[in-house]
C-alpha cells in the first residue's frame, strides 16, 4: 500500500474517532432532552399519553404504550445524535480541505445511530451486562439521589452509575468500528472523494 494512503487513512480515521468519541458526551448530556433521557428505557403494556401521562378509560387524547413512549423517545434522541454527529464531521472533514463520501458518511452514521439507539433502550446493554458478568458492577455502583423532601434513593441508570459508565464504554467502543468503516468506504479502491 503507497504510504500517502496509509498516512491518509489514519489521519482520517483518528479525525474521525475524536469527532465520534468527543462529541457523544455532548450529545447525551447537552443536545438531549431531560424529557427524552428520562422516557428513552420506558416499557410496558400501560396506555400513556404523549406527554407521559397516564391515560384514563374516558381520555380523549391519543394514547400509547408506555413502550411506544419509550421507542419514541429513544428515536428523538438518536435523530438529534445522529444530525450534531453527521453536520459536525461533514465541518471537520471540510475544514481541512478533506470529502468524506456520502455512501461512507452514511455508513457510519447508520452504525452509531443503531448501535445507539440498541444500547439506550437498555435491554441490550442489561443482556451484554449478564453475559459478561456485569450485573454486580450495575447493582453496586448506583447513584444516591436526594428528593425535594430530603429522602434519599438509589438510582439504576442515571448519572454517576456504573449503568452510565457501561453505555458510555460501549458507545465509543462502537464508534472505532464505525471509523474504521467510514475511513475504508472513503479510502478504499474505487472509492471517490
Amino acid at each position: 500500500m503507497p504510504r500517502h494512503l496509509t498516512t491518509e487513512r489514519l489521519a482520517l480515521f483518528g479525525t474521525l474517532l475524536a469527532t465520534f468519541g468527543e462529541l457523544h458526551p455532548a450529545c447525551d448530556h447537552w443536545v438531549q432532552g431531560a424529557k427524552t433521557a428520562s422516557r428513552k428505557r420506558l416499557y410496558g403494556e400501560d396506555l400513556v399519553h404523549a406527554d407521559g401521562s397516564p391515560a384514563t378509560p374516558d381520555s380523549t387524547r391519543p394514547t400509547m404504550t408506555t413502550s411506544t413512549l419509550g421507542r419514541r423517545a429513544v428515536a428523538c434522541h438518536v435523530a438529534s445524535y445522529t444530525a450534531v454527529q453527521l453536520a459536525a464531521t461533514v465541518a471537520i472533514t471540510r475544514a481541512f480541505g478533506y470529502r468524506v463520501t456520502p455512501t461512507a458518511l452514511l455508513a457510519g452514521a447508520a452504525i452509531n445511530a443503531g448501535t445507539h439507539a440498541a444500547i439506550d433502550r437498555g435491554a441490550l446493554l442489561l443482556w451484554l451486562a449478564k453475559k459478561t458478568k456485569k450485573t454486580g458492577y450495575i447493582e453496586h455502583c448506583q447513584a444516591v439521589r436526594l428528593d425535594d423532601d430530603g429522602e434519599t434513593t438509589k438510582e439504576l441508570t442515571g448519572p454517576g452509575s456504573a449503568w452510565m459508565e457501561l453505555d458510555a464504554a460501549l458507545h465509543r467502543a462502537i464508534g472505532v468500528g464505525a471509523a474504521a468503516v467510514t475511513t475504508w468506504l472513503t479510502t478504499r479502491p474505487g472509492g471517490h472523494r
